[in-house]
């Protein structure tokens, strides 16, 4: 089969990384024809274009396709995807992310295209702005009508879409955002020698979090309990991962605070060093307002570390309460704290829920399944518009 990914950008990010593993997949292990269209990956969270322009498939940057809302560059954007699509023609078209899913497919509905679409985290979530919220269900809500079938990330997306009348239950399937888990199962390096390197001595307790330093990824969060969770157990350091334009403000937070030496900031770091830096962790904390289902979920619990999630979209999914961790009503601070400090003094506790989620996911979340599952959902739509067709 031919078929033609479109997605608004490949920053270093979940959706993306789901993204390319899939294209790469297809490519390399099914065989199949394809390509992969985005828009320009700018922004400090790090781009992932080299690896896909060295992926030996089709690969193409859009500059019109933009993230950010606005009319006269979106409908440039449509006529290029529209150009695009006539120039290749694929059997398939499978779209991702907000913008580019429904740019993309229109346009595949313009040619008669047959069209798949994964919901990698709703379009409209906490923290928009009313009118934006309610811009994005009428567009999710018109483009649903014009593809075959929608790739849910997690049940609980699906849930999300049917209440809000997007399309019918019976149009959505479950796939869950694969990676590769072997490093998380067996880090490239000792955890001792990261922890040497990130100034982490042998007895402190490690509490990581992995995010872009930006709105509504919580970090807010960490910082509200910080004092307190310092204050009950002092060998506790929060490391956070990623880098963003919050970066500045978090710091100077954390030194009114006078917790500076109990947080380490590692910057921007290439997916391929996260394995090393959860296997450097204790536990896994993930405070963010809005999320699909996070990777950083499985990949903790493949790690074998246990995780303490905001209850939010499909973490419950994969962090099941007394476990493989804990999950806390969003901006429950004392039981985010209390949640912490339990498995900050329970090394056993640590090890049991950790095994315990690394038994739970690893199957589950490897990309070649993810792909295998995708690539039978485009021969069922296939195989349904070939039939439609001779009739």
């Amino acid at each position: 089969m031919y078929v033609v990914h479109i997605i608004t950008r490949l920053i270093v990010g979940g959706a993306q990384e789901n993204t390319l593993l899939n294209v790469e997949d297809q490519h390399r292990d099914f065989g199949d024809r394809v390509a992969l269209v985005t828009g320009p990956g700018v922004g400090p969270e790090g781009s992932l274009e080299q690896r896909a322009s060295q992926g030996g498939f089709e690969f193409r940057v859009l500059p019109e396709l933009r993230r950010n809302l606005h009319p006269f560059r979106d409908m440039a954007a449509y006529r290029s995807l529209l150009r695009t699509l006539r120039e290749l023609k694929p059997d398939l078209v499978h779209t991702h992310s907000s913008k580019a899913g429904i740019l993309g497919r229109a346009a595949a509905a313009k040619l008669g295209i047959p069209t798949v679409h994964t919901v990698h985290g709703a379009s409209f979530h906490v923290g928009q702005h009313p009118l934006a919220h309610w811009m994005y269900r009428q567009a999710e809500r018109w483009a649903a009508k014009r593809c075959d079938r929608i790739i849910s990330v997690a049940d609980a997306m699906t849930d999300q879409y049917v209440a809000a009348g997007i399309a019918p239950r019976e149009k959505f399937v479950t796939i869950y955002s694969g990676m590769d888990v072997d490093p998380f199962l067996h880090p490239p390096r000792d955890p001792a020698d990261v922890r040497r390197e990130l100034g982490i001595a042998p007895d402190d307790i490690v509490i990581g979090k992995v995010a872009r330093l930006f709105h509504l990824k919580g970090h807010e969060s960490i910082l509200n309990i910080a004092e307190d969770v310092v204050k009950r157990n002092p060998r506790i350091r929060f490391l956070f991962v990623g880098d963003g334009l919050l970066r500045p403000e978090i710091e100077r937070r954390i030194a009114d605070m006078g917790l500076t030496d109990r947080f380490v900031f590692t910057g921007l770091v290439p997916p391929t060093q996260i394995p090393e830096l959860i296997g450097a962790m204790d536990a896994v904390v993930h405070t963010s307002l809005w999320e699909g289902l996070a990777r950083v979920l499985p990949q903790g619990l493949i790690s074998g570390k246990p995780v303490v999630s905001y209850d939010v979209d499909g973490a419950r999914e994969v962090v099941i309460e007394g476990e493989t961790g804990f999950l806390v009503p969003v901006g429950e601070n004392q039981k985010l704290a209390d949640a912490l400090i339990a498995l900050a003094d329970d090394p056993a506790l640590r090890q049991r829920l950790g095994q315990t989620g690394r038994e739970r996911c690893t199957e589950s979340f490897r990309h070649l399944e993810m792909t295998r599952q995708i690539r039978n959902v485009y021969a069922d739509v296939l195989r349904r518009h070939s039939s439609s067709a001779s009739t």
